[in-house]
């Protein structure tokens, strides 16, 4: 549970997997959740674009020294895309630019044209992106009308799978790492194809391991806290890196790792690369204490919690 604050909020620590709605930024969503379970300090994984929907995780108090592992992620998407139409912004938000007769398409011709957007690409991110310029981000220099040269950035497409297609319409589920547009890759397949293209629709589906099963939407979290069991939908912190190896320290080592010292690892310990620390209570149980890097027979501390204040973790 989470302790108040004289003001700013109450201490609270973990994740919620959020279904972000239609219509929402993703930093309002941070602000209606915060202020929905009064906390103190709330982050979000990664933008998702006002007009898409989907798996949004959000990180409380101790969770956000975790959220990059969040941010450097895979994702994966649910895409429409509509043929024929460009627009500004590269999607139903923006002017339209362009409009064009979609040529005849059957699925291996799409699915041609689609290989080519699988694997190692260089992408140059739409002028309605984040990115900074000069210390402006990009999209508010587009709305003035303001276009700036962006270099071209490698990403990687694990998946850009063709779901069924009828008339000028598209869905795609794409797999793909992170610093992908989206936007820009819909807007670059349907210049391949002769015709233009924008994003018509856009639902995450997955952030790493957390999938749109695990996630609550805003009237569940409202309901839940009508009932006063909301915080029963935050996950542990350690979530963050589920599926990470564990190395399992007793009280006395813990110790040392929270001095910032490294200490020895088990030989069935991984060679080398990033573990979960968990630490011994004096019940026998474990608790999450953070993460550290194995190289040479020793883990090293690299980013350790205080204490929780949050569920079962």
């Amino acid at each position: 549970m989470g302790r108040r604050l004289r003001s700013g909020g109450r201490v609270i620590d973990g994740v919620v997997i959020f279904d972000k709605p239609l219509g929402w930024t993703s930093n309002h969503a941070v602000q209606r959740i915060k202020r929905l379970f009064n906390a103190r300090k709330v982050g979000h994984t990664g933008t998702l674009d006002q007009q898409a929907t989907g798996v949004l995780p959000l990180c409380f108090g101790e969770a956000t020294k975790f959220s990059q592992y969040g941010l450097n992620a895979n994702k994966t998407y649910e895409v429409g895309v509509q043929l024929g139409i460009t627009t500004d912004t590269g999607d139903t938000d923006g002017k339209i630019i362009a409009e064009n007769s979609v040529p005849e398409l059957d699925r291996g011709r799409i699915d041609e044209v689609l290989d080519a957007f699988r694997g190692e690409i260089d992408q140059v991110p739409s002028m309605y992106s984040a990115i900074k310029h000069d210390g402006q981000r990009l999209y508010k220099l587009a709305r003035e009308g303001v276009e700036v040269e962006r270099a071209a950035r490698r990403i990687t497409i694990h998946r850009n799978e063709l779901k069924q297609f009828h008339g000028s319409s598209l869905e795609l589920l794409v797999e793909c790492t992170k610093g992908t547009y989206i936007r820009t890759l819909v807007a670059d397949i349907g210049e391949s194809l002769g015709c233009g293209a924008h994003v018509s629709k856009l639902r995450r589906h997955e952030v790493g391991h957390f999938r749109l099963e695990d996630c609550v939407s805003f009237d569940q979290l409202m309901e839940a806290k009508k009932n006063g069991d909301h915080e029963a939908l935050l996950r542990p912190v350690s979530s963050m890196v589920e599926g990470w190896f564990d190395i399992k320290l007793p009280g006395p080592t813990a110790y040392l790792v929270r001095q910032g010292q490294s200490v020895a690892v088990p030989s069935c310990s991984p060679t080398r690369g990033w573990v979960k620390l968990l630490e011994e209570r004096a019940d026998g149980e474990f608790t999450f204490l953070g993460i550290g890097e194995i190289e040479s027979g020793r883990v090293a501390p690299r980013r350790l919690v205080a204490s929780i204040h949050s569920p079962s973790h």
